[in-house]
């Protein structure tokens, strides 16, 4: 699939996207799809990389299915130069089925899910949603492979109580028991189903053409409902006995939608943190096709998978991910003749001319809720990317990195807004402060603003999708040039003044 050159809006392109793009390892699939039309390699992190790295060429590699990492280094790149990357998370707060799934009551066939990362339940509620991820398979021959699905018809639903069974409190405030409450309805229990060969009940035509094969081969793991395998193993082509394991989410079933007055808005799932991977990934590919030859430092962009549970684990950004691939690259442009001290000493340059912009979702002025803001910190939908500062390190922004997204965003004519959350609220973390914290890189903290973050179905502008491109896009471009323009390493004395 295709998202540029049509002149259509980024923000329709960016709905298109995350439509197709339903878990982490959809949105892995398809970025790889694209970089390899551009003609992006990809590399294996169980090989060298040293000869296949070359200045003006493209690379990408993913870990786990779910985090992937891409750069075209320039052509005019030289050992020590530095690297510039754009970061961002590939899952969103979700619904996920649990080990074993199988679950029944009172006649409802259900599935045991479990809440992944901090979201909104409440809005999970009564909305038609299906399923997708990731499924290990046993092939014909023996061996095993991860194969994606996603079951592309309403399949759950997670139905509210009625109001009239409700206590007084309950309808005060809606806080639903995430154990018991949030476990979605598959189907209805069938006896002819579940016991084959018993007396057939008033749906039997139905339940007939429901059956299991009488050639199927018989289905041993008893984590999951038979049913719930027949209809992977339908939707896989395989067997529902060949099903070995799967992590597999909720999705909300209902399209990306642009709207408003002057259709100037945008709703969708998982806007946190799929339009930065889009806009990521939009940027590298745009500039990779237009960069000239002389280029000097490399252009990367990480998405990374479990932001929304701390990312503390081996494909996060608290992994090594990010660490292997500064120092993957910058020894394989290394001659080969170069010491393993050299190697290091070069590894250490390049971190310190390179550059991380951490791109997550921020906190747009809610109008039914201003007071959850200050005044000074309130951005807009429509009004421009957002630089989050926190001094407390809950985001990485200093003075200085602070300053080099301002002066790009004016180099690019672009507008920028300002956020840093009031003293008497909590303020979440991204995978800034982290990624700073491992490798020493210079980081900012940015977003788009958002409504609703963390809901099933979050709202940003459409303005501020082509913002956020263009921001990053230009940072590609612009940040070595900058960069050899200043002179941070250490602050300069102020000169004496006389005493009179």
């Amino acid at each position: 699939m295709s998202y540029a050159g049509d002149g259509i809006s980024l923000a329709v392109e960016a709905g298109k996207f995350i439509d197709s793009t339903p878990s982490p390892f959809h949105l892995c699939a398809e970025a790889s799809a694209l970089l390899e039309s551009a003609g992006f390699v990809e590399l294996q992190e169980t090989d060298a990389w040293r000869p296949l790295l070359k200045p003006g060429g493209s690379y990408y590699f993913i870990r786990n299915g779910s985090t992937l990492v891409a750069f075209t280094v320039g052509g005019g790149f030289q050992p020590g130069n530095g690297i510039c990357v754009v970061g961002a998370h590939t899952d969103s707060p979700v619904l996920m089925l649990k080990p074993s799934s199988k679950k029944s009551a009172h006649g409802y066939m259900q599935l045991n899910v479990e809440t992944y990362g901090g979201g909104l339940w409440h809005t999970w509620f009564d909305r038609e949603l299906t399923l997708a991820g990731s499924v290990i398979v046993k092939e014909a021959d023996g061996s095993f492979a991860k194969k994606l699905v996603k079951i592309n018809r309403p399949l759950l639903r997670v139905p509210n109580l009625c109001i009239h069974l409700q206590s007084a409190d309950e309808r005060a405030k809606f806080g639903p028991n995430k154990e018991t409450h949030l476990m979605p309805i598959l189907g209805m229990v069938s006896d002819t189903l579940n016991k084959p060969g018993s007396a057939a009940s008033s749906d039997a035509k139905e339940n007939k053409a429901n059956a299991p094969p009488a050639d199927e081969p018989p289905i041993t793991d008893d984590r999951h409902a038979p049913e719930l395998l027949r209809l992977l193993g339908s939707e896989l082509e395989c067997a529902p006995s060949a099903i070995q394991d799967f992590e597999l989410l909720l999705v909300d079933c209902q399209p990306s939608q642009i709207w408003g007055l002057n259709n100037e808005f945008l709703s969708s799932p998982r806007l946190d943190n799929q339009v930065h991977c889009f806009t990521a990934l939009r940027a590298l590919l745009d500039h990779t096709e237009t960069m000239p030859p002389t280029q000097p430092d490399v252009a990367m962009i990480a998405l990374f998978d479990h932001e929304e549970v701390g990312s503390e684990s081996a494909c996060g950004a608290a992994s090594t991910v990010m660490a292997e691939s500064l120092q993957r690259v910058s020894s394989s442009l290394c001659p080969e003749a170069s010491t393993p001290h050299a190697a290091s000493e070069t590894l250490a340059i390049t971190t310190r001319r390179s550059f991380l912009i951490s791109a997550d979702c921020a906190h747009a002025i809610h109008p039914n809720y201003a007071e959850k803001h200050q005044s000074a910190h309130a951005p807009k939908l429509n009004q421009g990317t957002v630089i989050k500062s926190n001094d407390n390190q809950r985001y990485a922004t200093n003075s200085v990195s602070g300053f080099f997204v301002r002066e790009i965003a004016r180099t690019a004519g672009i507008s920028i807004q300002e956020f840093m959350v009031k003293n008497d609220c909590p303020c979440g973390m991204t995978i800034g402060p982290i990624i700073s914290a491992k490798t020493g890189l210079r980081t900012v903290d940015v977003g788009v603003p958002t409504l609703s973050m963390h809901s099933i179905r979050e709202t940003m502008g459409c303005a501020d999708v082509d913002n956020a491109y263009e921001l990053k896009r230009t940072f590609f471009k612009k940040f070595a040039e900058l960069d050899a323009k200043c002179n941070f390493v250490a602050c300069k004395p102020c000169p004496p003044k006389k005493i009179s």
